[in-house]
């Protein structure tokens, strides 16, 4: 199987940070007991912007249906140096306790791309479809039902995982992560760091960490997500 084109990405460098040698995953849950309510709805708006241009946005719900909950992502970027704009959408759905049900996205910028992915017993069994190309079909395996989703250019995803977070142990707490559009599997390390302000405003800081890169996310008081920063790679996403 070939790999999406480099089109289907915003900065390669965003997606490299959540890559880790399988040889070293340490796949731990890193939250609460399953069947303990971590969400709550959230709607908004993202601007996406490198080196302090505007490239793009993402529009994104957080809504629960019956006892589970459903996020919705939607991103129009231009890339500079691309001919084409890209969209790319996901839909992931989670249990109470932010077990991922199932999740599908699609990108289409001059091919269009999707895959369906379903969760069961800490597995993630994705069939992809590439235009121009048979369906493929692979199954990654956890060793936690608790996965964070962190695909490329859905940046609502970031939002989901401060609620992942478990804000009464805090300290370092590790996720095993999946990036289906890269059929990558991995881990990252998240931490808080206090409160930190930027702009003259007040956050509560969570730290994103692997052994490439580093993000910074901005929460309000409610851990709502209002600000990522990857000053490495420049790159800046705040809500409306």
């Amino acid at each position: 199987m070939k790999r999406a084109s480099a089109k289907m990405r915003l900065l390669p460098a965003i997606a490299m940070m959540l890559i880790c040698a399988v040889s070293g995953l340490a796949l731990t849950k890193g939250r609460v007991a399953a069947g303990a309510p971590v969400f709550s709805p959230d709607k908004g708006k993202l601007v996406i912007q490198l080196n302090g241009e505007t490239i793009g946005s993402e529009q994104f719900e957080l809504t629960q249906t019956g006892n589970n909950w459903l996020a919705k992502g939607t991103t129009e970027l231009k890339v500079p140096g691309t001919k084409a704009a890209t969209s790319v959408s996901g839909t992931l759905m989670l249990q109470p306790d932010g077990a991922p049900i199932s999740y599908e996205w699609t990108s289409r910028a001059d091919k269009t791309n999707g895959a369906h992915v379903v969760f069961s017993n800490g597995v993630a069994k994705i069939t992809l479809e590439m235009q121009g190309a048979r369906p493929f079909e692979q199954d990654l395996s956890f060793n936690a039902p608790v996965i964070a989703v962190l695909d490329n250019n859905l940046y609502h995803q970031y939002a989901l995982l401060a609620k992942l977070y478990d804000w009464s142990k805090r300290g370092t707490q590790t996720f095993p992560v999946l990036i289906p559009q890269d059929l990558t599997p991995g881990t990252i390390t998240v931490k808080a760091t206090g409160s930190t302000t930027l702009d003259g405003k007040s956050y509560e800081g969570l730290r994103v960490t692997t052994v490439d890169l580093e993000v910074l996310l901005l929460l309000d008081s409610n851990h709502r997500l209002m600000r990522l920063e990857v000053p490495s790679a420049k790159v800046s996403v705040v809500r409306q």
